[in-house]
């Protein structure tokens, strides 16, 4: 029998709620519990002292702002010029990005880790943020109903509007990719741990770091029990580290779920091939 770690049953804890009981509360604890899974003897108080710190100061200093955007645009100076995050253009694809507490220690991040910082922050500090996933990017938009802006955190906390959205992912993609009205619509707090977690499971994969990438696909899978892509993979994944049984479980169902899949036989063949072990 598996022995899960706190971090893992914490996660699980978090991806068990049904989706109206999430609050933005619930996707900064499943963040940290990606941290702690990866880093066993974290202190956790200590980042959420951390944010509770930044959280302090944004209150005292917004507390008698009437207009939301300069509130929108104290945040930006206060995480950018003032603390210094910024965007990790250089190693872009450092697992570190991922985990909230290197990111606040290094102050360096992808568009994903640091539009958290605003969610958290905003929710409270009276201004909420809802996380915004463009393909291959990620910004975020404040619940306020004179703001129509966005704000993309990657850039230094830069203001957007709909149409810098669209020239945005024209650069990323160098015009290969247009704007639709449902990128600009909100994304869940289990989405976007879906997000962070599928980030981090493309770098290890790429590293052939299979252990790393089949611990973070089970927990992808705890966040959408019906992704037939994460039972495929978990099982590809305990196949390359031989663990014959599990392999055979997750293949098994992943057929079950889809019995059309384009790669139907190929994993039927891989199955019998475990049945007669």
């Amino acid at each position: 029998m598996q022995v899960l770690s706190p971090a893992r049953q914490k996660f699980l804890q978090i991806a068990a709620l049904p989706d109206d009981r999430w609050q933005t509360v619930h996707l900064w604890e499943g963040a940290l519990a990606i941290a702690w899974e990866e880093y066993p003897a974290l202190d956790l108080g200590i980042t959420r002292h951390q944010m509770d710190t930044m959280a302090a100061v944004l209150q005292e200093r917004l507390a008698d702002q009437p207009y939301p955007l300069r509130k929108v645009r104290e945040i930006g100076n206060y995480l950018f010029q003032e603390l210094g995050f910024r965007g990790n253009d250089v190693d872009y694809y450092n697992p570190r990005n991922s985990f909230v507490t290197d990111v606040l220690r290094d102050r360096l991040g992808i568009p994903i880790t640091l539009s958290l910082l605003y969610l958290v922050l905003g929710e409270r500090i009276g201004l909420p943020f809802v996380g915004i996933g463009l393909p291959g990017h990620f910004i975020v938009k404040p619940c306020h109903p004179d703001l129509a802006i966005f704000v993309d955190p990657f850039y230094g906390g830069e203001v957007l509007f709909a149409e810098d959205c669209r020239d945005r992912l024209r650069e990323i993609y160098r015009n290969q990719v247009t704007l639709r009205p449902e990128y600009l619509q909100p994304v869940s707090g289990r989405r976007i741990l879906e997000r962070m977690l599928g980030n981090l499971k493309a770098i290890y994969l790429q590293r052939q770091e299979s252990r790393k990438a089949l611990a973070v696909t089970e927990r992808l899978l705890a966040l959408n029990q019906e992704s037939v892509q994460q039972w495929r993979d978990c099982g590809l994944l305990h196949y390359q580290l031989a663990d014959g049984v599990q392999a055979k479980y997750y293949l098994q169902r992943y057929l079950t779920l889809a019995p059309a899949a384009p790669d139907r036989e190929i994993v039927s063949t891989l199955v019998r091939e475990l049945e007669g072990l």
